[in-house]
């Protein structure tokens, strides 16, 4: 401790104190980008069916508003009651997901993941992202020994593989990548050994084959991997997406075509140009220069998160932090790889970005755990 005019210099420690400025500010930087992004790829659609331009931009506002309290208000609460009722939450959110299945669920383009509420579709497998966070690290904080066994991998290896094999089935890809990232980023920083990894990648490996061969992955799925890597042999609807986003980015040069005023984007050439391929809009509207300011706030979101899973004074605090990292860096990825024609169409959503509530809502979450575990730090 500082010794300061002959007084000890002790930290405040009101959580209030603490609120990691810079992480909400770029969170509310990301989401106003997104409410321009969501206009600008709907609003010409819109217009030439007769209807309200700003329909999916009020929307969004709307869920914006809803998740900064939903951020805020996670944020007041000791996060170490997560932990207490983390298993509850799991076990209900599987519920959903086994109910989604039912005549309950929506289908919507071959793929039925969502409740329609009040004309809103809520998605329980985003909120799963949450719950599987809070479990795993509720489980590995509570482990004796400084590093997970095998047997402590394997327990939580099957945690997660439960709703990873429900959301594949939906079926959804994407988010089932995502569980299994948050799965591997929280054993990492739990200390998993490397050879336990290794097991758990030949299992998932295994698994996949075996998935392959029993007809779970549907044929458009393996076509839509196998482009990536065989565009010249892939059919047409195949790489119509991916075309498409990269004749959009390409197009913007360095500084874009200026706001409104992108032709890809008027005239609705890329498909789901408001949720999945938002960043289209940005790189050809605002260039190069503009992908990358987007892409600096992520990096930003992501230290923020990694520098508070250091700064956690507990284990329990550093998995959730680490957990929340793993999830949206997944995603940023995969959603920007598939712009670019580096990743398959998996449709995972842009963080914040995209439109859509239950994203949206999860991703919120998210970053009120994060405020939430740095702002009692020193608890």
């Amino acid at each position: 401790m500082d010794l300061v005019a002959g007084r000890v210099w002790v930290p405040e420690r009101r959580p209030i104190r603490h609120v990691d400025g810079l992480l909400l500010v770029t969170m509310l930087a990301l989401a106003t980008i997104g409410l321009f992004m969501v206009y600008s790829a709907t609003h010409t659609s819109l217009e030439t069916l007769r209807l309200d331009p700003g329909t999916y931009l009020k929307r969004q506002v709307t869920w914006v508003a809803l998740g900064t309290v939903l951020m805020l208000l996670t944020a007041t609460f000791d996060y170490r009651f997560v932990k207490v009722y983390a298993g509850l939450a799991y076990a209900a959110l599987l519920v959903a997901l086994a109910l989604v299945q039912t005549p309950l669920g929506t289908t919507v383009k071959g793929s039925q993941r969502w409740f329609e509420l009040a004309g809103f579709q809520l998605t329980p497998s985003e909120f799963m992202k949450i719950g599987l966070i809070g479990l795993l690290a509720a489980v590995l904080s509570e482990l004796r020994s400084k590093e997970p066994s095998l047997s402590d991998v394997f327990r939580v290896t099957v945690i997660a593989t439960i709703p990873i094999v429900l959301v594949f089935l939906q079926p959804d890809v994407g988010t089932s990548m995502v569980l299994a990232a948050i799965l591997v980023g929280v054993l990492v920083v739990a200390g998993a050994r490397a050879r336990h990894l290794g097991v758990l990648a030949l299992a998932a490996i295994v698994l996949l084959l075996g998935a392959f061969q029993l007809g779970v992955v549907r044929d458009y799925q393996i076509t839509r991997l196998t482009a990536v890597f065989d565009p010249e042999n892939a059919p047409e609807w195949a790489t119509y997406n991916r075309e498409q986003a990269e004749i959009a980015v390409g197009s913007g040069g360095v500084l874009g075509r200026g706001y409104l005023k992108g032709p890809q984007t008027n005239l609705d050439y890329v498909p789901e140009q408001h949720t999945d391929f938002v960043f289209t809009v940005v790189g050809e509207e605002f260039g190069f220069v503009g992908s990358m300011m987007v892409l600096l706030l992520f990096g930003v979101l992501l230290w923020r998160g990694v520098r508070i899973a250091l700064l956690s004074k507990d284990p329990f605090g550093a998995y959730v932090a680490a957990g929340v990292v793993s999830m949206l860096a997944i995603q940023v990825f995969v959603n920007v790889g598939m712009v670019i024609g580096i990743m398959p169409i998996t449709g995972i959503p842009l963080p914040f970005v995209s439109y859509g509530g239950s994203s949206f809502l999860a991703n919120s979450l998210a970053v009120g755990l994060l405020l939430n575990v740095h702002m009692r730090r020193f608890k």
